[in-house]
């Protein structure tokens, strides 16, 4: 069968489920997973055979996107920052807003002494991206990230390995952390933030495939991990140190309260590329 003729019973299949654009996306994803041909390649080679093993695989690929499941665990695959990141059921998937964290974080250092050492520690790591993303671009940097998952270290281990960078990986509970032991910079943290009465918006390919451990707290304390890691920041942030987080759009209001009522000083509310409310960053 020519690839030509799978990509429009492709379509087809996906149509009802989600729209042209995003099929098309998925669809190239997918010829450059498993044929290693980009889009132009696509272009240029418009009679380009697929064996029978391989609709095979195209085939069992349809099938997990027609039950929505994220194209991203399916390539075990996401870009986040110009990196390359394995991801899997273990992990979150790598957000765009989350980028615009990381950017935030590497921007607020460009006026610093390149030779100045910076120790910067991330909480609730996942697939290690924040911490990976800010080595890359802080050289200067000693950086440490903190998971309660051990499977989500250990594909944040991988990524490390992968991108050639050095990361202090550290498994435990944040919850149960009374002092980190030494100050920090820069403490950032993602960490979960969507209660569930928020999960009628979810949509059914996060829902039913990300890690709920990672993404869901109790609505009676939404703020929960803000506050502790908030706790830990007043004894363990250094004299000119920066806390970052990224938070829950509904919550800006609540969250700036919060720090402010534990004496942080500079809070800055900050909206993502889609006019939400999320993230924040303060000083002691």
């Amino acid at each position: 069968m020519l690839l030509k003729q799978y990509k429009t019973h492709f379509f087809d299949a996906l149509k009802n489920i989600q729209d042209e654009q995003e099929i098309e996306s998925f669809f190239f994803i997918l010829t450059e997973y498993l044929h290693n041909l980009k889009r132009i390649d696509v272009a240029l080679n418009p009679d380009f055979e697929i064996s029978d093993a391989a609709i095979e695989k195209w085939n069992a690929t349809l099938v997990d996107l027609q039950q929505e499941k994220p194209i991203q665990y399916i390539t075990g695959e996401a870009w986040f920052y110009g990196l390359q990141f394995e991801v899997n059921e273990n992990t979150l998937i790598p957000r765009p807003e989350t980028e615009e964290l990381v950017e935030w974080i590497i921007e607020s250092q460009k006026s610093k002494v390149q030779s100045q050492k910076l120790e910067i520690l991330d909480i609730g790591t996942g697939t290690g991206c924040i911490p990976i993303s800010l080595k890359t671009n802080l050289l200067q940097a000693n950086v440490s990230a903190i998971d309660v998952s051990e499977k989500a270290l250990e594909v944040a281990k991988r990524n490390a390995q992968s991108n050639k960078v050095e990361v202090n990986f550290i498994q435990t509970n944040i919850l149960e952390v009374e002092d980190l032991n030494q100050h920090f910079d820069i403490i950032v943290s993602n960490p979960p933030y969507v209660r569930n009465l928020e999960k009628q918006e979810i949509k059914k390919n996060v829902l039913d495939y990300e890690p709920h451990l990672a993404l869901f707290v109790e609505d009676t304390d939404a703020l929960l991990f803000y506050r502790k890691i908030a706790q830990l920041a007043l004894k363990n942030l250094s004299p000119k140190g920066l806390l970052f987080f990224e938070i829950n759009q509904y919550l800006g209001k609540e969250t700036v309260e919060l720090l402010d009522n534990l004496g942080f000083k500079n809070i800055e509310l900050k909206k993502d590329i889609y006019g939400n409310d999320r993230m924040i960053k303060c000083s002691i």
